[in-house]
């Protein structure tokens, strides 16, 4: 799907927020400690099993890091687009165009407040298989306040 970049209500981007990296950096952490650990073995075949598990986590680590970078919402005329993924065979986009969306909503909690970061929800008006649920939002507060008084206007134009 090509967003068009000439609309009058000019694109606004969302990414994520640096606690979606904590998931990642701790199963990082721990299995290159247990991959170390099986390198530093006397037995010749965990050495080379604790090396290959270092580079198979320094691979995984790396893909999601990118995977987390990369992924972003996008508010424009069109709709609300979350794109993700890094390799050309993964990458894609999910989104709920104007005329589908019933609303926006984020949830709070004293660690999303205190971190700026939150999960947000956009519903589709027609089925709830179709909502955009997504998690680790940097400013995801203001990114549903954007959706919801762009919907308002929109209705809002009609009556």
């Amino acid at each position: 799907m090509e967003l068009d970049s000439t609309s009058d209500f000019s694109g606004t981007v969302y990414k994520m927020s640096w606690v979606a990296y904590i998931k990642p950096v701790l199963i990082f952490i721990i299995l290159f400690c247990i991959a170390v650990s099986m390198a530093h073995s006397t037995n010749h075949i965990w050495e080379i099993l604790g090396a290959i598990l270092m580079l198979v986590c320094l691979a995984n680590f790396v893909c999601q890091t990118m995977f987390i970078w990369g992924a972003k919402i996008i508010v424009n005329d069109d709709g609300v687009w979350f794109f993700r993924g890094i390799f050309p065979w993964t990458k894609g986009a999910i989104g709920t165009a104007w005329r589908d969306m019933a609303d926006a909503e984020y949830f709070t909690g004293f660690v999303s407040w205190l971190v700026k970061s939150y999960r947000i929800r956009v519903a589709h008006r027609f089925t709830k298989t179709s909502e955009i649920i997504i998690p680790h939002i940097r400013d995801g507060n203001k990114a549903v306040i954007q959706i919801n008084e762009y919907l308002r206007s929109k209705y809002r134009d009609r009556e």
